[in-house]
């Protein structure tokens, strides 16, 4: 059975960065769509258990949907170009 977290609205200065969902306790199978309706890009940051940090860029008017195993840490990092805003949303397994 899945849980879907709440819609989430972001709106980040540049280059300040935010977590939007956060499993320190061993990690959890979890889906995030990130929405980029802002004028420029925003990188969704994803770290998992045991596992490298890695980084998405979510061009302009663009959306990314991800799948993956024992997510720790979900967070949204807006680029040293601008400003960022959009919705994130959170689905866990």
């Amino acid at each position: 059975m899945a849980i879907l977290l709440p819609l989430q609205f972001y709106n980040l200065p540049a280059g300040v960065g935010k977590s939007y969902y956060e499993n320190l306790s061993g990690g959890t199978n979890a889906s995030v769509t990130v929405n980029n309706n802002g004028p420029f890009p925003v990188s969704l940051v994803i770290t998992r258990v045991n596992a490298p940090v890695v980084t998405y860029v979510v061009p302009v008017n663009s959306s990314l949907s991800i799948t993956a195993s024992q997510v720790l840490v979900f967070a949204l990092l807006a680029n040293q170009g601008g400003a960022a805003s959009g919705t994130i949303e959170v689905a866990l397994a």
